[in-house]
């Protein structure tokens, strides 16, 4: 990657993306972030320049700089990434960490967040600003939605379907052949082995329904 990256978000997975990018070689110009109390603080030597939406700052994404949202929320998250398709008329790039596997065979969307020892399958298919962090693990054939979160250590079996906006827990297990629907939520540590509906939570060994 040839040009530097601004990180929308200061918090939360903004500093392990930072450090991805660090690892990568890759110059991060600044990082952008609505609260002002971090404005002019500096991340691992890195300045939080700004609020996310400094007109400034912004015009420089697409021209001289790529731009990554590091926002846990999945609605801000959303919020500023269809600002900067709007706005900028560019999608984030992927911050993927070095020791993270990717099949060749797979197919990844943009702006995903691909922390350390992430393993994505043969014929996996991942959609667009994703989280997924350390470990967790996804077999082959796997297919995720777009503002997926999956929690570290966790393991989606193959042939698992993930609709988009869903939350997977850290140390969840989903068997395989399962599909999990629109915005569900599996609880950590659960063990899913049927059907999750959209909109539905999730949690337990097995898995039950606790809020619809």
């Amino acid at each position: 990657m040839e040009k530097p990256v601004i990180i929308l978000g200061a918090k939360g997975i903004a500093h392990p993306a930072l450090e991805i990018f660090n690892s990568h070689n890759v110059i991060v110009y600044g990082l952008l972030d609505d609260d002002q109390t971090l404005h002019q603080k500096e991340i691992n030597h890195v300045v939080v320049l700004g609020s996310t939406e400094d007109e400034g700052f912004l015009k420089l994404i697409g021209k001289k700089c790529e731009a990554f949202v590091a926002v846990d929320d999945p609605t801000y998250r959303k919020y500023l990434v269809e600002m900067l398709n709007d706005r900028r008329k560019i999608q984030p790039i992927n911050a993927v960490h070095s020791t993270a596997y990717l099949s060749t065979d797979a197919a990844i969307g943009h702006g995903n967040f691909i922390n350390a020892n992430v393993s994505i399958g043969a014929g996996a298919s991942v959609g667009n600003h994703g989280i997924f962090h350390s470990s967790a693990i996804l077999e082959h054939l796997v297919e995720v939605g777009d503002y997926v979160q999956i929690g570290a250590g966790a393991i989606i079996n193959s042939g698992v379907k993930i609709g988009e906006g869903a939350f997977i827990g850290s140390g969840a297990n989903i068997v395989s052949g399962v599909s999990i629907g629109k915005n569900a939520r599996i609880g950590a540590g659960s063990l899913v082995i049927s059907d999750v509906e959209k909109n539905t939570t999730v949690f337990g060994n097995p898995a039950q329904v606790i809020n619809k």
